[in-house]
């Protein structure tokens, strides 16, 4: 870095891995003036303190600014607190335990925390846009839920176990192992095996538990996807169509 004095003419050379001391001490002699540095010496500028001295600055600022959300996204979520909200919200339709009586609701017992967690938000409106899933009975319960909520609710359905179901449509039940098994090729339909595994049990994060769920809401899903009420899966959406 070239330093000029007052008249223009270059008076010495600093390089920025120098120490901090003599980086001062050497912007002092080649300026002229008073200041309380002493007799004949300007305050060093900014433009002449080492740039090392402004990096360990930047890297004290990135790491105070990005520890927050980082400690936010490592909190663990709550089952206790998710079993006190489920026991008063969520209890009246998907039964206390996330086993649901009624077929048009579905269990939540056993289901991957990711997953619950995920359509739970997905009720919710967002950014002005409307929410992904359109429930009219579901968007009530959601507003009134915390993201801290959701995944607590979500860790506590998680640790639930889900009660044994039979299917209540025998002669459909051979064509919905080929469909699950091997799709439906003339209609490019993949299985259904391939995402949520040859038993149903899904894969945490991405897809979710079918095993054991009341096949009448399975149904209604896949024609609320078909007819584009359900817009929180474009996959789901693609193969639906296909489907009639």
């Amino acid at each position: 870095m070239k330093l000029l004095s007052s008249e223009g003419r270059i008076e010495g050379r600093i390089e920025c891995h120098k120490a901090d001391h003599k980086a001062v001490k050497a912007v002092a002699k080649t300026n002229v003036g008073a200041d309380r540095f002493g007799p004949g010496m300007h305050r060093p500028s900014m433009m002449s303190l080492p740039i090392r001295w402004f990096g360990a600055a930047l890297l004290a600022v990135s790491a105070s600014l990005f520890s927050l959300p980082l400690m936010a996204q490592t909190a663990k979520p709550d089952a206790d607190a998710g079993a006190a909200i489920a026991q008063g919200v969520c209890a009246a339709c998907h039964g206390p335990d996330g086993n649901s009586a009624l077929p048009v609701n579905p269990n939540l017992a056993g289901q991957h925390a990711e997953y619950t967690h995920k359509q739970l938000s997905n009720f919710k409106p967002g950014d002005g846009e409307p929410p992904l899933r359109n429930n009219a009975i579901m968007a009530g319960f959601a507003a009134t839920l915390s993201d801290a909520d959701m995944r607590n609710l979500a860790a506590y359905f998680a640790k639930q176990t889900p009660k044994p179901a039979v299917a209540t449509d025998k002669d459909l039940v051979e064509l919905g192992r080929q469909i699950w098994r091997g799709g439906i090729a003339a209609k490019a339909v993949p299985s259904c095996a391939g995402c949520h595994g040859p038993t149903g049990l899904g894969m945490p994060a991405q897809y979710p538990k079918l095993q054991g769920q009341h096949a009448e809401y399975t149904a209604a899903q896949l024609t609320a996807w078909r007819q584009g009420e359900r817009g929180n899966s474009a996959q789901m959406a693609a193969i639906a169509s296909r489907l009639s």
